[in-house]
């Protein structure tokens, strides 16, 4: 795979992005104010209003900073996982005798970025732009990036000014996980400019940033919103600026000279070079993987366990560890090593060359004899780490155990909107593609399972994009979500990691630990266990 040419042209266009975003910075910031320039891995700025694209870096930096959901993420502790506190909802309950009920007690007083008063109505309006079709207000771009986090809310109904009832399909446990990664954007301030486009444009919501300006592809600029209503969680800077750089060389660049303060996933090798210039260091390990989900349509190479356990055996994970410099954590299955989730499995992951060539061997491959594959996979974005040279790893390692592996390379949003669709969807079969790499949030039992391993999160239901249908996922997810007891779903859970690992379900590489490189300067940051990060305490001196 050849990719010289596409990386001179990023950084050519990425040079004139960056020198135009920085002469803007310039004459835009007033001295006084404390100013945090970000540089992203994403190749453009997500889309502001409510939902956000871009993948999860997306929400990190556009949906949990303008907008807040009803349960968010306690994002304060670098030394514990993330877990779920009240947002917009001060409570929720399940009603002991009808588990499809849930009641959300909203908080009063909550006001939006005008003024506006947050309340029932907000939510109701909101979950109208992901369902009705038919209603003024839908917006298929918000509800292709949430139809998948909410499968489970059938209804939602008003029970008083603050206070709303969530009605679902089945019991499920899972409904504050769901309803944490679905944002409320104003029903007033859409009514006052009348479409989304026009709320793109001055987007208002209750979070703890204001989006100032935002020019597509260069940048975005956000103020503090000093009323946020969590006084703890108040900007201590006064702008942050998100700049899109998806090559790390150039992040790294812009760094060193000074460009940007903050950089997502710096290259590799040039930690020491950032170290020695005063750069801090950051990492934590989070529910995070990055790996190949194979398809299971009729016909798929990835149908026979054999492959799939021979792909599994065939991958140096230690070798792609040295490659990010030590900034990963080999996988052992779908979840980190010591995962509560992650149970007592057979098969053992691990770089065993000669086992694997054994195994594609019974299934009727050798040297003379090549199984094609062909995965597609993005440049860059959203927790890829360094996907183009973990990729070329990858294909080097399988190409020794009787594979021969292509690509389709494409940008982060063009895979994520490719993997909308279902392994046998005639554009994909077309493309020839059998497989696709996309980091994955991990981080709660939905997100983690139900949507990867359930028939009926096949797209658009859901992110089951290899449309895998096992009777014992389906059976043991089942009993997981409608365990209302903690240590009982844990247990299913761990049956279920066992299932996926002794199945070979994925190729499993890596999981992330994070990295991002920040100025000396800047303070007060926690790296919190988790995909997401609270911006809200970072200063600068």
């Amino acid at each position: 795979m050849t990719r010289t040419g596409t990386r001179r042209e990023a950084r050519a266009a990425l040079g004139g992005i960056l020198a135009a975003a920085v002469m803007a910075i310039a004459g835009t910031a007033v001295a006084q104010e404390k100013v945090l320039r970000v540089g992203m891995t994403a190749a453009d700025i997500p889309y502001p209003a409510g939902q956000p694209d871009q993948g999860f870096e997306g929400f990190r930096f556009m949906g949990y900073m303008l907008y807040d959901p009803l349960v968010l993420w306690d994002l304060s502790s670098a030394d514990k996982p993330a877990a779920l506190i009240p947002g917009l909802a001060e409570s929720w309950s399940v009603d002991a005798t009808d588990k499809t009920k849930w009641t959300f007690k909203l908080r009063q007083g909550v006001k939006y970025h005008d003024g506006g008063e947050f309340t029932a109505d907000d939510v109701l309006w909101n979950f109208e732009v992901a369902r009705d079709t038919k209603a003024k207000h839908y917006d298929p771009k918000q509800a292709a990036q949430i139809a998948t986090r909410i499968p489970d809310l059938k209804e939602i109904r008003k029970v008083d000014k603050y206070t709303i009832e969530i009605i679902t399909h089945t019991p499920t446990a899972y409904v504050p996980y769901q309803v944490s990664f679905w944002f409320m954007p104003s029903k007033a301030h859409w009514e006052k400019v009348g479409s989304w486009e026009a709320f793109a444009k001055q987007p208002v919501g209750t979070g703890p940033w204001k989006l100032q300006r935002l020019v597509p592809r260069e940048r975005a600029e956000m103020v503090g919103h000093k009323e946020y209503w969590n006084p703890k969680r108040v900007p201590k800077v006064d702008r942050i600026i998100l700049l899109p750089i998806p090559e790390a060389s150039a992040r790294t660049a812009a760094l060193l000279s000074r460009q940007v303060d903050w950089i997502e996933a710096p290259s590799p090798d040039t930690i020491p070079r950032l170290k020695q210039a005063g750069m801090q260091i950051v990492t934590n390990g989070y529910p995070h993987n990055w790996a190949i989900a194979p398809s299971r349509a009729a016909g798929s190479p990835w149908n026979d366990v054999r492959v799939r356990k021979a792909a599994n055996l065939c991958i140096d994970r230690e070798g792609i560890n040295q490659l990010l410099g030590g900034l990963s954590l080999p996988a052992k299955g779908h979840m980190p090593p010591g995962d509560t989730w992650f149970g007592k499995p057979k098969f053992e992951l691990g770089y065993r060359p000669d086992e694997a060539r054994k195994m594609m061997a019974e299934a009727g491959f050798s040297g003379s004899k090549k199984l094609t594959v062909k995965i597609a996979i993005s440049t860059s974005g959203s927790g890829q780490m360094q996907p183009l040279p973990m990729f070329e790893a990858i294909q080097a390692n399988l190409n020794e155990c009787f594979f021969n592996v292509t690509a389709e390379v494409m940008e982060w949003n063009a895979l994520t909107a490719f993997a909308r669709n279902p392994a046998n969807h005639p554009d994909i079969v077309k493309a020839g593609v059998d497989s696709v790499i996309i980091s994955r949030a991990i981080q709660d039992p939905f997100s983690a399972f139900d949507r990867f391993y359930l028939p009926n999160r096949i797209p658009p239901g859901g992110s089951n994009w290899g449309m895998v249908d096992d009777p014992e996922y389906t059976a043991l997810l089942k009993k997981a979500s409608q365990s209302f007891d903690l240590e009982t779903q844990n247990l299913v859970l761990g049956e279920m990691h066992a299932a996926l690992v002794d199945k070979a379900e994925w190729i499993w590489v890596t999981h992330d630990v994070n990295p991002r490189a920040l100025a000396r300067n800047v303070k007060g940051f926690v790296q919190a266990k988790s995909w997401f990060q609270d911006l809200t305490p970072v200063t600068k001196d």
